[in-house]
């Protein structure tokens, strides 16, 4: 019997339809109504179903399985767990984690009216059939996976430990330089073609996340066979990765500008515990739109610590600036110093992190009238120049080759922001920073300007009010 959603789901017919098809294909499931953890704590009362799904392997095996229907159903995919009995341990493979979360093809290109429960539930099954997520258990094995069942029960419940993660050690240690590009449409291909043409790492592989066989780009780098570049569908394919760039972009019909933006934190829900857990010592550059945003939700999703969550910012607005006032405007001293910063978009502002020594006031108030000329008339330039993937995939290369090569290179890059500008909110905003292995190793002063702190703390206003209108 299935009892009728809350009013809180908004498309109720339609949920209800496909829970009947569910349990008229398994009848085993029961359904129920609980509280739901997500992994910035917040909690919302979930309709859930659990049951057993028949996988064969050599033999015929029943596993459990628990999903959690959203009440944007069936316009996001459910949350998939394995649940364990205690005579059970958890093969962690391809679709699955160490804590049982279930990652499939079939979540991430999540697409109503075409994806259904029950296709999800038996691409499941087939999954399952190629690499069976759970294993039986010895007496004494059991016993201490008995002391874990609390654990794995709140896993299952919607809870989760993320940060206790961080501190299992690095299955990165004493690996070579790879790097995991998730996204297989043009920026993904250009961050990688950039990242190969510059030698940066010793590996690359490409998550193409796309349903069916590849199509033009990603059969093109097959076609041709790119040095050290492995094209996969599978997360575990990035294992022990030291930056994962982060690319992809939700194209559902979305009818505002707030709706786009959920759409890609649907996406990366799914993406980013993925490769966190694959990749845990990991930086993560985020690439995707808006790229502010975006970087705040790799940030939570992830709890990586801050200095391990970086996005691709201004980093390319603030090289292109710099070669325009060396180049065009012949004020290489003014381009020393000179970073755009703050917000992507037409808030982007130009600012200094030093001001040259001038022997007095007046002399001062004139250097500075002269640089905000050359500035205006460089960003200015920079306004019609614009940001094809290519160009933005150079600049994620350039990133790359410094976290790599722990260049200790200052790149204008999104960071978080509280504490910086009298800003008060969990923000990220481009910033000059110090980049090396670990990430961000160090903010670099901002000259203090009235103008620039305002535009700054306007911003991150903005980021923070849309921010809180999303479901993380």
């Amino acid at each position: 019997l299935i009892f009728s959603p809350p009013s809180q789901y908004k498309f109720r017919d339609l949920t209800i339809e496909e829970l009947k098809n569910v349990s008229m294909t398994y009848p085993n499931f029961t359904f129920s109504m609980n509280t739901y953890t997500f992994k910035d704590g917040s909690q919302k009362d979930l309709l859930n179903f659990s049951g057993t799904v028949p996988v064969k392997y050599g033999n015929s095996y029943n596993i459990p399985i628990r999903l959690w229907i959203l009440d944007s159903h069936p316009f996001a995919p459910p949350i998939c767990f394995l649940k364990p009995t205690s005579n059970m341990g958890i093969a962690v493979g391809k679709h699955v984690d160490a804590r049982g979360r279930i990652y499939l093809p079939y979540l991430q290109n999540w697409s109503h009216p075409k994806s259904t429960l029950i296709g999800l539930i038996k691409e499941m099954i087939a999954k399952f059939e190629e690499e069976l997520p759970l294993y039986s258990l010895s007496s004494s094995d059991a016993a201490r996976q008995s002391e874990l069942l609390s654990y794995i029960a709140k896993i299952t419940e919607g809870e989760t430990d993320m940060k206790s993660r961080s501190k299992t050690g690095g299955r990165n240690e004493g690996c070579s330089n790879k790097i995991t590009v998730v996204g297989a449409g043009d920026l993904g291909i250009a961050c990688v073609l950039a990242v190969a043409a510059k030698d940066v790492a010793d590996k690359v592989i490409l998550l193409d996340l796309s349903e069916g066989a590849a199509k033009g780009g990603t059969m093109d780098l097959e076609i041709f066979a790119v040095p050290n570049v492995e094209i996969s569908k599978d997360f575990s394919a990035s294992a022990d990765s030291k930056v994962v760039v982060l690319t992809v972009n939700s194209l559902g019909n979305a009818q505002t500008y707030l709706d786009v933006i959920q759409g890609n934190v649907d996406l990366f829900r799914g993406i980013i515990p993925a490769v966190s857990h694959h990749s845990q010592n990991a930086v993560l550059l985020v690439a995707s739109h808006p790229v502010e945003v975006m970087t705040f939700v790799s940030w939570k999703l992830s709890s990586f610590p801050k200095s391990r969550v970086i996005g691709v910012g201004a980093n390319l607005d603030s090289e292109r600036f710099q070669y325009m006032l060396t180049n065009l405007l012949k004020a290489e001293v003014l381009a020393k110093d000179a970073w755009v910063i703050g917000e992507q978009g037409e808030d982007k502002v130009p600012s200094w992190t030093s001001c040259n020594v001038v022997a007095n006031q007046t002399e001062a108030m004139a250097a500075r009238n002269s640089r905000e000329k050359v500035a205006n008339r460089a960003m200015e330039i920079l306004k019609g120049k614009g940001q094809r993937s290519w160009s933005v995939g150079l600049s994620v290369a350039d990133l790359a080759d410094s976290i790599l090569k722990d260049k200790r290179k200052v790149h204008s890059v999104s960071t978080l922001a509280k504490g910086c500008c009298n800003i008060n909110s969990e923000v990220f905003l481009s910033l000059p920073c110090i980049l090396g292995t670990s990430g961000v190793i160090e903010m670099v002063r901002l000259e203090e300007d009235p103008l620039v702190q305002e535009k700054l703390q306007s911003s991150a206003g903005s980021i923070h009010d849309l921010q809180q209108q999303l479901k993380l």
